[in-house]
């Protein structure tokens, strides 16, 4: 991808402006022009890893989602043929949009893609196209969503309709029933589950939070953008601390081929008025993300967006994903709806938090625990309650980061009788320094984990209950990759190589984990001592810190400090 020379007077981390971001939109809606099909409608994008939708489906999420970043872009020339298109989608190329199918996703891009650009390409078409396109949305209004963010598609189409008069009515009523249904799942601290369960990752950002606040700022209703956006404001706060100091995100979660759609929280903060974070820290994460996947190969030499999280990875995908399911990744160009004077793109870059200092983050509403170190970079994320095993691993591992990925060999896993299994996730609470929670796992047992951090380490305990006499267990760290270490040290219960056997009851199992990419980090062993008292109760000394002891009981775990502090 060609992009203007890095300015490092505007920007002395990233080294991109604007120029930088509208440079890569234009260079992405170049490269998948000549896949269009003769009428505009659909784009066929190369690749051999179709959806299960089907090829048609797979062309109009294309043209979606690539509008999509028109709108952002806001060039009249493209928008033409976007309107081109249109006209010949509404026209019978397109599939209706069904109960549940993937139409109803795409639909919701192209209604806000029109919203947006009403002036440019909607009040530009012909009337009898308009009304085309009208019913065709429509059917959004009544197609049944599944229960999960897919609730906010005929929310964002029926903000359009209501807006332009076409069945004002109806499009009300859909705006309504979604916007009341997301609040099932709404756990507080600017959190949500992406439906019934324990699912928490990225979808809170690019979903549940980016079609309530915009349908709100676009409909300028002052109520719903003050609960809407007060709830991402909040959400900000916990979530740029998911970024590492090299721009990278936190890989955890599914649809991670959406890559730097990761951004659109931080713009529409700025958007809204509706963030904690400055300006110049704003940019600064936003732009360190597009540049860290830039970098790494996440367009290739076409100037198309590949199927995977750096280059082509099959790993990252679902049944869901087709050729052009990537530029999802266009919502994180929404800054570009901000004007060139607006001081998210005039102020001077300012770290984001993972450069700042270490930190210890509590997340309580997901029962997650984030660590950061400033020497590396590297964010750590600690997972004791977000679960769905559908997806597995990028869900129910022990621990994700910035730097690794979840690996075929059950990194930062529990194993009991060789089984990784971790389902029926509860948690057990989060604190100053610490996570806890119980899960099933394999043969018939349940596990307590705890984990307690300082710095880059870790102290993870295991108390294993349920499992025959003599049951293995087997304790495994992190994934390292190059260029950084992943110590594991048994500390109680466990051999040299992580592994232990069950007595014959409740059994203790504890070890020292360590990611870093310090090349003069002390010794691990060096760092903290842990003295088991009984199989109940656990003792831990941090080396220039607090002491705190562990108490498991049957209705959970307790930590506090102890007198020795």
């Amino acid at each position: 991808m060609q992009l203007p020379p890095e300015d490092h007077g505007p920007s002395p981390r990233t080294g991109f402006t604007r120029a930088h971001w509208e440079a890569a939109a234009d260079t992405l809606l170049a490269a998948v022009e000549p896949y269009a099909t003769p009428d505009r409608a659909l784009y066929h994008l190369p690749g051999d890893h179709q959806s299960w939708s089907g090829r048609l489906s797979d062309g109009l999420e294309g043209y979606a989602r690539t509008l999509l970043l028109a709108a952002f872009r806001r060039d009249e020339t493209v928008l033409q043929r976007y309107a081109d298109g249109l006209a010949a989608g509404v026209s019978g190329a397109w599939p209706r949009i069904e109960d549940r199918s993937q139409p109803l996703v795409e639909a919701a891009s192209i209604a806000l893609a029109l919203r947006l650009t009403r002036p440019l390409l909607w009040d530009r078409l012909d009337d009898a196209v308009r009304q085309r396109a009208a019913a065709w949305l429509a059917d959004a209004l009544t197609a049944e969503p599944w229960p999960c963010n897919w609730e906010l598609f005929p929310v964002t189409v029926g903000g359009f309709l209501a807006e332009t008069g076409h069945g004002p009515e109806a499009a009300h009523r859909a705006v309504d029933r979604g916007l009341a249904r997301i609040e099932d799942w709404y756990v507080g601290d600017g959190w949500y589950t992406d439906g019934d369960g324990r699912k928490y990752d990225y979808y809170n950002g690019w979903a549940m939070h980016l079609y309530p606040v915009l349908h709100a700022w676009l409909a300028d209703d002052e109520k719903l953008l003050d609960l809407y956006g007060g709830r991402l404001e909040r959400h900000l706060a916990d979530y740029a601390r998911l970024f590492g100091g090299d721009g990278a995100p936190m890989h955890q979660g599914r649809s991670l081929t959406y890559r730097f759609a990761t951004t659109a929280p931080l713009w529409l903060g700025a958007l809204t008025g509706r963030t904690p974070l400055s300006p110049g820290e704003t940019r600064r994460l936003a732009s360190g993300a597009l540049k860290y996947f830039l970098d790494r190969g996440a367009v290739d030499a076409q100037g198309l967006l590949t199927l995977g999280w750096h280059g082509p990875d099959t790993a990252v995908l679902q049944g869901y994903s087709g050729p052009a399911s990537p530029y999802w990744a266009s919502k994180g160009f929404l800054g570009l709806l901000l004007p060139p004077e607006h001081e998210v793109w005039t102020a001077t870059e300012e770290p984001g938090p993972a450069e700042r200092a270490d930190a210890v983050t509590r997340i309580a509403p997901a029962n997650w625990l984030l660590q950061s170190t400033r020497a590396d970079g590297v964010v750590r994320l600690h997972n004791h309650g977000s679960e769905d095993v559908r997806y597995d691993p990028y869900y129910t591992r022990l621990g994700y980061s910035t730097v690794t990925t979840p690996s075929a060999s059950y990194d930062n896993s529990v194993l009991v009788g060789d089984d990784p299994s971790r389902t029926g996730i509860e948690p057990l609470g989060v604190g100053e320094g610490w996570a806890a929670s119980r899960h099933a796992a394999g043969a018939g047992a349940r596990v307590t984990a705890v984990v307690l951090v300082r710095g880059a380490v870790e102290v993870r305990a295991f108390l294993v209950s349920g499992a025959q006499p003599g049951t293995p267990v087997r304790a495994t760290g992190w994934a390292a990759p190059e260029g950084l270490r992943s110590e594991l040290l048994p500390a109680v219960g466990l051999d040299d190589t992580s592994t232990g056997v069950t007595g014959e009851g409740p059994t203790l199992f504890v070890a020292l984990s360590r990611l870093t990419g310090a090349v003069d980090a002390e010794p691990l062993a060096e760092t903290v001592t842990v003295r088991a008292e009984g199989e109940r109760e656990l003792t831990v000394r941090w080396r220039g810190g607090p002491a705190l002891r562990v108490r498991w009981h049957d209705s959970g775990v307790d930590v506090e400090h102890t007198a020795e502090d």
